[in-house]
């Protein structure tokens, strides 16, 4: 499967993992023979809303997200709902910001990761560090076959099971709700 099918869909199915060991997950995750896109890649995902936080109420993401290592600039929507995600090719993602705020939009959150991304057959699996916060896995798919997202989140945790993922170590909140200020 090429890089750019592994990306593209109106859904997508993702387990996200902490990780207390990502040397062991690494180890675990290389036998497997993963296509590496990218390793160490720094990300930022500047996240926009509205003054009174509308989106998020709705359980919606807006977020503009620049990939330094592999120079890829992405607009990406998520919500409502977990298993609604649409992302898009941009050129220049400070451009993007700026139709964003002029359209009434602000920006409310930054997060810095290191990412790394490999592919498992159809799957896609991210290794992500952010400071502060932790390690990460994310294993998940993108479809546009909403009637199979049910087969996907059995095989996807069945290759989570095969790298050493328990159900104990599932975190079910996004990274924007880990890296919100409390108030």
């Amino acid at each position: 499967m090429a890089v750019t099918t592994h990306f593209q869909g109106r859904f997508e199915v993702e387990f996200k993992y902490r990780l207390e060991n990502s040397a062991a997950f690494s180890r675990a995750l290389a036998a497997l023979g993963p296509e590496v896109m990218v390793e160490g890649d720094q990300e930022q995902d500047c996240y926009f809303d509205t003054a009174d936080g509308a989106l998020a109420r709705e359980g919606k993401s807006l977020v503009i997200r620049t990939m330094q290592t592999a120079g890829i600039r992405l607009w990406i929507v998520k919500g409502p709902g977990p298993d609604r995600c649409e992302a898009v090719n941009i050129s220049d993602a400070d451009k993007a910001a700026s139709m964003v705020r002029t359209l009434g939009y602000q920006q409310v959150l930054t997060i810095h990761k290191r990412r790394s991304i490999y592919f498992v057959g159809p799957f896609h699996i991210t290794l992500d560090h952010l400071a502060g916060v932790g390690d990460f896995a994310e294993l998940a798919i993108m479809t546009d076959d909403e009637a199979a997202l049910p087969a996907y989140r059995e095989q996807l945790l069945a290759l989570a099971a095969r790298l050493g993922l328990g159900p104990e170590q599932r975190e079910s909140r996004s990274y924007r709700t880990l890296c919100e200020p409390r108030s």
